[in-house]
């Protein structure tokens, strides 16, 4: 059984820009990657970006500098 961590969850209206996310954190080495939206969430998209919660910083600069439109930043066990 897989023990539960706090987790940053950001949220995407559209796939394409969790995709986005995704390709712009691994160019600038941000630590995450793409799960399906938590039960505990609604989405546009069935897709977030998960990340250490440290590395928040890191992701909103990253989303930001891309352009990139996020839907929501949540915290979670997941």
């Amino acid at each position: 059984m897989r023990v539960k961590q706090l987790r940053l969850i950001v949220t995407f209206q559209t796939t394409t820009a969790a995709m986005a996310m995704e390709k712009v954190c691994a160019e600038r080495g941000v630590p995450g990657r793409l799960i399906p939206v938590p039960r505990e969430i609604t989405a546009g998209c069935g897709m977030a970006w998960s990340a250490p919660p440290d590395a928040r910083d890191a992701v909103e600069k990253a989303a930001r500098e891309a352009g990139i439109d996020t839907d929501g930043w949540h915290e979670l066990m997941v």
